[in-house]
């Protein structure tokens, strides 16, 4: 199907009678709703988003009552709206840590309670120490290590009900509320 003049200035009338693009696609034949909103984008026709709502098609073989015929009055041509100026904001970057480099201190590793971190340590010396791979439903999945060097593995002990951590991990990852409301702070 190629958009001729004809059908690209029916297109035009369509739309300008507030007609859907599934009704137009339904008029021309061979063309998709989906086509007939793109050729409607390209050819930059209003989406008649501001406008008023389009009247429903009358349905056929209804006519008016004798004597009720009023002359239409040519509705206003919409004002366009004055354009508002858009401020940019800046897209700030964080810098990409190369494979092998250490990362720099974390904030949350600062204000974790040195008893839990202490408890951490010790549940790290017990650890399975398994691969992504031998990682199910029921073992801690805590990260531990650089992920770039081989010397890297999950803890892998029993997790705690509904957590995907052991008890020890999650006190380190799931932080009661108010002490990350004061840390906003």
């Amino acid at each position: 199907m190629s958009w001729t003049d004809e059908r690209v200035e029916l297109l035009k009338k369509m739309w300008g009678e507030g007609q859907s693009a599934s009704q137009i696609a339904k008029e021309l034949g061979g063309v998709t709703r989906n086509a007939v909103i793109g050729k409607v984008h390209r050819l930059g026709l209003s989406n008649r988003a501001t406008g008023a709502p389009a009247a429903p098609a009358k349905p056929a073989g209804k006519d008016k009552p004798a004597g009720k015929d009023k002359p239409a009055a040519a509705a206003p041509a919409p004002e366009a709206a004055p354009a508002t100026p858009v401020t940019l904001t800046p897209i700030t970057r964080k810098a990409i840590i190369p494979a092998g480099q250490p990362l720099p201190p974390q904030p949350s590793a600062n204000e974790i309670s040195p008893e839990a971190l202490a408890s951490v340590r010790e549940v790290e010396k017990k650890a399975k120490k398994i691969s992504l791979m031998e990682l199910t439903e029921r073992t801690c999945k805590w990260p531990i290590g650089d992920p770039a060097t081989e010397d890297f593995w999950f803890c892998g002990l029993s997790v705690q009900s509904g957590k995907p951590y052991c008890e020890a991990h999650v006190g380190v990852a799931f932080q009661p509320m108010s002490a990350r409301r004061d840390r906003r702070r």
